[in-house]
């Protein structure tokens, strides 16, 4: 699991749910260190992308729709913004967005989507 999150807020608390559930999420700040994770686990596609709709530095409008393109099926791509960006959260679901949430309702079910999204996959053998 990736995060594009710069705000600090939101990247204390991401983290702080993923220890607590066990999963791990790496930080990313664009999308070249996406992809050198991505090339460090052998090109393992992650289960779940998340996005601050508001994080400049990672341009979420340009990058999610080459992210759909590269990584196909397999990863959700849920964003947060502020209740009040329609028009935001409109776009982003054009792009590509599988869900976009108010930064209000991502705090409150972030436990939920880390752990659907973060389960360890175990394979029959």
């Amino acid at each position: 699991m990736f995060a594009f999150v710069d705000d600090l807020f939101f990247q204390a608390k991401i983290q702080e749910t993923a220890r607590k559930l066990n999963v791990k999420v790496e930080f990313c700040k664009a999308e070249k260190d996406l992809l050198d994770h991505m090339k460090q686990n052998g090109e393992e596609k992650p289960s779940l992308i998340i996005f601050d709709m508001n994080n400049v530095n990672a341009k979420p409008l340009t990058l999610i729709p080459k992210l759909k393109t590269k990584l196909k099926k397999g990863t959700s791509i849920i964003g947060f913004l502020s209740h009040v960006q329609g028009d935001l959260k409109q776009k982003a679901h054009e792009v590509g967005c599988d869900m976009v949430l108010p930064r209000s309702a991502f705090s409150q079910n972030l436990p939920q989507l880390l752990r659907r999204h973060g389960a360890p996959e175990e394979t029959a053998g």
